[in-house]
């Protein structure tokens, strides 16, 4: 192996220790991309560095560690395939039904969510609705519903727990137009693999963690597409309900999901629907790219 490879193993191992041990707190999907890589990478070179030291196979080093480098692949795509497996044959909901939040802990106390709150205030968003669904166990999905003070953008902030008790947050910005069409700009970085309505103009940016940049695209997709927008009548209960049974239906007619008489049997999602969603789940946990949702 290498001289400066050796020097280098040790402290890149201790980084990653030290990055994931900070994820644990802040949950940032964009810290999480960056762990992917240097574990994946890690993984390679401290196998073919096993492997020169005790002599397990006899075969230059970089071919050991490119070796480990296409086994990972393979071993992280059958545990995915697993899950995305999971998923489909147990109860989870893949478009809950939401009702309203009235307990009052619709929004965390965290100071980075609090300065969100108060980015919110300052321009001029103003509270609607809170909501919550319940996903599965008694683990919630809270979404606090704001808009804009013309009531033509509506933001719906989404609170993602996580096992290790951090909260992630996702950001969805949605305009209607007079022509019926909808111009949805959000920063999920959760895999979908499904589709959505022809009227609805999906952009999503898991690049993009902060709300500002958020707006700020948002609004530029809608200078560029020119249409005049309307304001938002409907309350965001109603509304986001009636997309999800949308979307179900919408997704079995399209073959993402199974008909309901096949579900017991066979789960949710179709095959294809599988190859979809694992193949955003590469796309998302590795490049922070979506999938294509046509």
């Amino acid at each position: 192996m290498p001289e400066t490879l050796t020097l280098v193993l040790a402290p890149a191992a201790a980084l990653l220790l030290l990055l994931f041990y900070l994820n644990l707190r802040i949950a940032s999907p964009l810290l999480a991309i960056l762990i992917r890589w240097l574990r994946w990478v890690l993984v390679a070179l401290f196998a073919a560095e096993s492997s020169e030291r005790f002599g397990w196979i006899d075969r230059p080093y970089w071919v050991v560690a490119a070796a480990a480098f296409l086994l990972w692949f393979i071993l992280e795509s059958g545990l995915n395939w697993l899950k995305i497996s999971a998923i489909s044959l147990s109860p989870l909901p893949l478009f809950p039904i939401f009702i309203a939040n009235t307990t009052g802990d619709e929004w965390p106390t965290h100071r980075r969510l609090l300065k969100l709150r108060s980015w919110l205030r300052d321009h001029r968003y103003a509270a609607v609705q809170a909501l919550k669904a319940e996903i599965v166990g008694g683990i919630w999905l809270r979404v606090s519903v704001y808009q804009s003070a013309d009531r033509t953008a509506r933001l719906q902030v989404s609170f993602l727990p996580q096992d290790t008790g951090a909260i992630t947050v996702c950001l969805s910005l949605a305009t209607e137009t007079r022509t019926g069409r909808r111009y949805v700009t959000d920063n999920f970085f959760l895999p979908f693999g499904g589709f959505y309505p022809e009227n609805w103009l999906v952009e999503r940016n898991p690049w993009l963690r902060t709300l500002p940049r958020l707006v700020q695209e948002h609004e530029r997709r809608l200078a560029r597409a020119g249409e005049s927008v309307v304001p938002w009548e409907c309350e965001p209960l109603q509304d986001l309900n009636h997309y999800q049974q949308l979307m179900e239906h919408l997704n079995t007619q399209m073959g993402f999901l199974l008909p309901q008489a096949e579900r017991e049997e066979h789960g949710k999602i179709t095959a294809e629907g599988r190859f979809r969603v694992w193949k955003e789940v590469w796309l998302l946990d590795y490049l922070g790219l979506p999938g294509e949702y046509r």
